[in-house]
């Protein structure tokens, strides 16, 4: 459950610590004080996205920070974070100006994304437009799939649906009129030609540009190589490097026996002879190995200039071009059997498709168990929401074979007795809608891992008997999991455990946020304003407590009937104190 949010240069909230208790969670202001802001907060410490613009203005970042407690192992160590001994968890988000973020997760630092799906595992916010996708049938399927738990069938699904289209891609590229197959061929056919004549060889064109080299500059090459071969080898009329070097070792030689010195000597010029012999060796082979045919430097040109533009048509290198013309004979030996290919095809796609549809159906199965006990449940939840006469049905219709399914996936009520069964675009209300997406709420967090349950106004459209049922239903939620609301309405103030007033005010020429946890009597207070306005008179503040005395009243029939498991924590109302760890 979360614990404490501590939010720093969030919009107007310059500064709050908000220490949040198991149960029902409530908070109230005026509208434009910050409760949304808190809300907003809460959303970029869990990973949501957050903008620059949500710095307070004149401040270079924002801090968030969220502690919760009694968390499962298993869900930080999937990102590699161990919780601290009493599971518990310190979630940090800095937003900076220049849009960088900084984020850490118990002192250790994570992405947005890590973020994000740590978050996603620990809360559940639900705005006031959540309910708009109960108008968008496409998220029908969704839910319910949600609600089913089917992703085994969806994955094997998937699997053999992809094996089908793959299939259906492979012919699809080989169905082609016989004008445009011919067309193909000659292409492929002088294609294939010109490559094949060119008798292209991997690594050539690295050879011809040394060869090139070489020619372009055989003077200067003759020229050195000749010079080199006299200045080692000599001529008739006197000795070279090499000689002399003989001369130098023949001299040494004779008295080397007679010194160490001069034996040591002997083996260094000995060491320098061979080596300069390998050098004059190597200078004749240069010498002897100039060979050139007077047109070789115009073959060479010729030959690259060949390969450049060939290189202009079919690759970038020589290798490309061997890459690209094995492609064309695949190609063209594939057009060449297509009938005999298109018939393993179609063969295979037979098998494919009836696999595919084999596991739809499996699918479609599963989907409408989980719609039967989905109508059920939510219908459960609609009755005490104050919609007892409403009828709900998930409407499920066959489709053609698609990406998800073969299920076409409705949403149908009807409001009144005596209508019939209708989409639900067509007929809610906004009251309606915000009801049904809190039974589906409701329904789906059972499903779940989820310790806390954030409702952000999602009261819209509700007032007086239906108020008072939305306000029992959440506290009821709030004995299985944590539940914070903000709201406007007095019936779902009253039913909190613990409520917050989100107020707004001036200091020093700006605007500031301030959150405080009310007792009694200023929940009395607090109630008799969402009632009255800013004319509060006696009978409203009687009317205030009358609704704080039935919620008292109702919370309690509730601890009677559960003193085990989270209603007992409520009983107990531990208090941690969770100190806030700032960068």
């Amino acid at each position: 459950m979360l614990e404490v949010l501590h939010i720093e240069n969030i919009a107007i909230i310059e500064e709050a610590d908000i220490r949040f208790e198991p149960g029902f969670n409530a908070l109230t202001g005026e509208t434009g004080a910050g409760k949304s802001i808190v809300i907003d907060a809460l959303g970029a410490v869990l990973g949501q996205r957050a903008s620059r613009e949500l710095i307070r203005t004149g401040m270079d970042k924002a801090f968030v920070s969220a502690v919760f407690s009694g968390v499962d192992n298993s869900v930080p160590e999937a990102l590699g974070i161990t919780p601290e001994e009493d599971g518990s968890l310190l979630l940090q988000r800095e937003i900076h100006g220049d849009g960088k973020n900084v984020c850490r997760v118990n002192g250790r630092p994570v992405t947005v994304g890590q973020l994000k799906m740590l978050g996603s595992r620990l809360l559940n916010i639900h705005g006031q437009h959540d309910g708009q996708q109960l108008l968008d049938e496409e998220q029908h399927l969704l839910l319910l799939d949600s609600f089913g738990k089917l992703e085994t069938l969806i994955n094997a699904y998937a699997e053999k649906y992809k094996d089908f289209t793959d299939i259906q891609k492979k012919i699809q590229s080989l169905e082609m009129d016989e004008s445009e197959k011919a067309r193909r061929v000659d292409t492929l056919t002088y294609q294939i030609g010109e490559l094949e004549r060119a008798q292209l060889r991997a690594g050539e064109e690295e050879e011809l540009s040394a060869r090139r080299n070489l020619l372009r500059n055989a003077e200067k090459f003759i020229s050195a190589v000749s010079e080199a071969d006299y200045a080692m080898n000599g001529d008739d009329g006197g000795d070279g490097a090499l000689g002399l070097l003989r001369r130098v070792q023949d001299a040494v030689g004779a008295v080397r026996h007679l010194d160490e010195d001069y034996a040591r000597l002997y083996e260094r010029i000995e060491a320098l002879y061979s080596e300069a012999y390998d050098v004059a060796a190597t200078i004749e082979d240069k010498r002897e190995g100039f060979d050139f045919s007077p047109h070789e430097l115009d073959d060479v040109e010729s030959r690259m200039d060949q390969l450049y533009r060939l290189k202009k048509k079919y690759g970038p290198s020589v290798e490309d071009m061997l890459a690209y013309l094995e492609r064309c004979r695949a190609e063209l030996e594939q057009i060449e059997y297509a009938g005999d290919t298109l018939a393993r095809l179609e063969q295979a796609r037979g098998k494919a498709e009836k696999a595919a549809m084999t596991a739809a159906q499996q699918l479609s199965e599963g989907r409408r168990q989980a719609a039967e006990r989905l109508s059920g449940q939510i219908l459960d939840e609609l009755r005490q929401l104050d919609m007892g006469k409403i009828r709900f049905t998930v409407d499920i219709t066959e489709k053609p074979l698609s990406a998800d399914g073969i299920d076409q996936v409705r949403f149908l009520m009807s409001a009144n007795v005596g209508e019939e069964l209708r989409p639900i675009h067509k007929i809610a209300s906004g009251g309606e809608l915000a009801r049904i997406m809190l039974a589906m709420k409701n329904v789906l967090s059972e499903q779940d891992m989820v310790g806390t349950m954030v409702f952000d106004e999602v009261d819209t459209g509700v007032s007086g008997r239906a108020a008072q049922k939305v306000a029992e239903k959440m506290a009821r939620v709030s004995r299985r999991k944590q539940v914070l609301c903000v709201t406007h309405l007095p019936q779902i103030a009253a039913m909190a455990d613990t409520h917050f007033s989100v107020e707004k005010g001036e200091r020093d020429g700006r605007t500031y946020t301030a959150v405080q946890r009310l007792d009694r009597e200023q929940r009395r207070q607090e109630l008799a304003r969402l009632t009255g306005g800013s004319h509060v008179s006696q009978t409203i503040l009687d009317g205030a407590e009358e609704l704080l005395a039935e919620a008292e009243k109702f919370r309690a029939s509730m601890r009677c009937r559960q003193c085990t498991g989270f209603g007992k924590m409520i009983v107990d109302k531990r208090r941690i104190s969770a100190k806030i760890v700032t960068t």
